[in-house]
């Protein structure tokens, strides 16, 4: 079974489906990534690296800015992101 779940090939983050060790070189489908923290069950994995106030793309839906560079491997939660939907200050394509 493969430690990170993605969905969307526009996907810059994937959900990691079981606790994934710092350091730990992960597998998806051929790219290999390595983590650079450890990241709780659940929680988000940059695939990529994610340049600040840049969508946070989940499931090939936007679901938040980066609110600072987010390294590839590193852990993508709400300490790094700031959520976009339900708020009218935030518009589509922001």
């Amino acid at each position: 079974m493969n430690a990170i779940l993605k969905i969307h090939e526009k996907d810059n983050v994937g959900t990691c489906l079981r606790l994934v060790n710092a350091h730990e070189i992960l597998d998806l489908g051929g790219m290999k990534l390595e983590a650079k923290e450890s990241i709780p069950q659940y929680h988000k994995i940059a695939l990529t690296d994610i340049l600040p106030h840049h969508p946070i793309i989940k499931y090939g839906q936007r679901i938040g800015l980066a609110t600072k560079e987010i390294r590839q491997g590193s852990h993508v939660h709400i300490h790094n992101i700031e959520s976009t939907r339900g708020r009218g200050d935030k518009k589509e394509g922001y």
